[in-house]
């Protein structure tokens, strides 16, 4: 095998596992910060739909990780 077959083949798994780690790593990313918005601003009173409650908060930043990086 060739250096120049090689070097593709890596490319090509690279460019394979980067459409993979990009959205997984944005998705986590989101997730922390909808949880730290929740934390540090959120809502006391409860009546609001999204910073209510942790899981809400973390499953909105999430979505907006993975819409950021999504084509």
């Amino acid at each position: 095998m060739s250096v120049k077959t090689k070097v593709n083949h890596f490319y090509q798994w690279f460019k394979a596992k980067k459409r993979i780690t990009y959205p997984v790593l944005a998705v986590a990313i989101g997730i922390v910060a909808g949880y730290l918005y929740y934390y540090y601003i959120g809502c006391n009173s409860g009546s609001c739909p999204i910073t209510s409650s942790p899981w809400s908060s973390m499953g909105i930043g999430g979505l907006m990780g993975w819409l950021l990086v999504s084509k």
